[in-house]
């Protein structure tokens, strides 16, 4: 009788073996349109807390932004205004997002509603942007970056 449950035990360790390891815990892998949301948000976030290190690793060294006043900035001027950036935001929602992947560039719309203290007086602010990101390496990076103010109808 040992025989059987032997075989039986046998059996049973060789199916477990050929079915590969059960992970403890799956993470969900996130889609592209996920990452780069995440990438936008963390960008804003980082201007207000004046984290140039992480604006740096996502901008492409080609960066180019075009502002809302029509002024344009490449990479190095971006990273000097978010490092002088000192105005009291209260708050800064981003939101309506729709993000479009062409293989290896994405491009993002998205509006950001601002709140804060400009001049000692309370100050609403709502932008559109336009944001340009290339697949390089594994890695998204941001090449182009538009804002234009959006007014009351």
């Amino acid at each position: 009788m040992r025989v059987p449950k032997l075989v039986s035990l046998v059996s049973i360790t060789l199916c477990a073996a050929l079915a590969g390891p059960v992970p403890l815990t799956a993470q969900p892998v996130k889609s592209d349109q996920e990452v780069l949301i995440e990438l936008e948000k963390s960008w804003n976030q980082a201007f207000y807390n004046k984290d140039l290190k992480f604006i740096e690793s996502i901008l492409a060294d080609e960066f180019m932004s075009t502002y809302e006043d029509g002024t344009r900035a490449d990479k190095k001027k971006e990273l000097a205004l978010s490092a002088a950036f000192d105005q009291a935001v209260e708050s800064a929602i981003q939101d309506d997002f729709t993000v479009r992947i062409f293989g290896d560039t994405a491009v993002i719309w998205f509006t950001l509603h601002l709140v804060g203290i400009k001049q000692g007086q309370r100050a609403e602010l709502t932008l559109s942007y336009t944001d340009v990101w290339v697949l390089r390496d594994g890695n998204w990076r941001c090449v182009s970056a538009h804002s234009t103010r959006v007014t009351a109808k």
